[in-house]
C-alpha cells in the first residue's frame, strides 16, 4: 500500500506590508518644504501650502525622512519642524548656504580689525537676547535688544577684561591687528560709538553702525523683528533665532562672553554683575553667530 502524498501548493506566509514607493511628486513636495524653510521670513500661518506640508511632515514619517534627506543633501541641518518655527534649518559648515564671517565682514569693510568687531557684534546680540540657559530652553521666551544696549553691553565687558588684565599685570594695550579676544575688545573701545559727524549720525564704521549692520542682517534673515526706533533701534527675537542660538550655545565664544558677568535684562539695557573667576579667556578668531569661521 502506497503512502498518500499531498501535492497541494504550500501555504504562502503572509508578507509584511510593503511601504509605498516614493514618487517624483513626493520628492517635489519634500524639496518644496525645504525651500519654504530657506525663506526665514515666511510664516506658515500665512501660507496654506507651507502649513499643509508641515502637517504632512509631522503626520507622515516616510515623508519626513524624505524631507530630512533633501535637507541633508543640501548641507542643511534641520533644527525644528513646527507651526511656530516652520521648517527651521541652519547651514552646515560645508554647505553652499553657509555664511562665513570673512565674507560678511568684507562686504562692510576691508580692515582686519573690523572683521573681529562684526563677529563680536553678532555674538553680543545673541548673548543679550538669551543671557540664561533657561531663556534658550523656554520656547515661549522672547528676547529684546536695542542697538545702544548692545554697544553698552560690549563696552562694559571690555572694562571687565581690562580690570582682569591689570590685576594679572598683562599688557593692557595690545596691538590693533593682534588676533584674539583681548584685541577685539580693545579695538571696540577705541572706536567711536556713533561717528564724528556734526549731527552724531551713525556711521557704518562706528560701533553702533556695526551693530546696526548685524541686526539688519538678522532681521533680513528672519531672526529678529524690528519693533521701534528708540535707543538706536529696538528688536525682538523670533523662534528661528532662538533655535539658531540654541544650536550654537555650546560654543566657547558664547560661554566666554556670558562668563564676563555682564548680564543683560529684557528691556535691552545691560547691568554689570559679579562673575565667577575664570582663567579661560581664549576666543578663536572670527567667532560670531550665526557664521562659520
Amino acid at each position: 500500500m502506497t503512502e498518500h502524498v499531498d501535492w497541494s501548493e504550500p501555504e504562502v506566509a503572509a508578507s509584511a506590508p510593503v511601504a509605498p514607493a516614493v514618487t517624483p511628486a513626493d520628492a517635489a513636495d519634500a524639496a518644496r518644504l525645504v525651500a519654504f524653510g530657506l525663506q526665514p521670513k515666511l510664516q506658515p500661518a500665512r501660507d496654506q501650502e507651507y502649513a499643509e506640508l508641515l502637517r504632512r511632515y509631522r503626520e507622515d514619517p516616510p515623508f519626513a525622512r524624505l524631507a530630512d534627506a533633501v535637507a541633508t543633501g543640501l548641507g542643511l541641518v534641520v533644527l525644528e519642524v513646527s507651526p511656530r518655527a516652520g521648517m527651521a534649518v541652519t547651514a552646515a559648515e560645508d554647505s553652499v548656504f553657509a555664511v562665513r564671517m570673512g565674507d560678511y565682514a568684507r562686504r562692510t569693510a576691508a580692515d582686519s580689525g573690523d572683521r573681529f568687531l562684526h563677529g563680536l557684534a553678532h555674538l553680543a546680540v545673541a548673548a543679550m537676547a538669551f543671557p540664561r540657559p533657561e531663556d534658550l530652553a523656554d520656547d515661549g521666551y522672547i528676547g529684546r535688544i536695542t542697538v545702544n544696549g548692545v554697544d553698552a553691553f560690549v563696552r562694559q565687558a571690555c572694562r571687565r577684561l581690562e580690570e582682569r588684565a591689570e590685576v594679572r599685570g598683562e599688557n593692557t594695550d595690545p596691538a590693533t591687528d593682534a588676533p584674539g579676544l583681548e584685541a577685539a575688545w580693545r579695538i571696540w573701545v577705541r572706536r567711536s560709538a556713533t561717528g564724528a559727524t556734526k549731527d552724531a549720525r551713525r556711521l557704518a564704521g562706528s560701533t553702533t553702525g556695526i551693530i546696526g549692520k548685524a541686526v539688519a542682517f538678522l532681521t533680513d534673515s528672519g531672526f529678529l523683528q524690528r519693533t521701534g526706533d528708540d535707543n538706536g533701534g529696538t528688536y525682538r527675537t523670533t523662534a528661528r533665532y532662538q533655535l539658531q542660538v540654541r544650536d550654537m550655545a555650546g560654543s566657547a565664544a558664547m560661554a566666554e562672553l556670558l562668563e564676563l558677568g555682564v548680564v543683560p535684562v529684557t528691556d535691552g539695557t545691560p547691568t554689570l554683575l559679579p562673575a565667577e573667576e575664570s582663567d579661560d579667556l581664549e576666543l578663536v578668531a572670527d567667532a560670531g553667530l550665526p557664521f562659520h569661521s
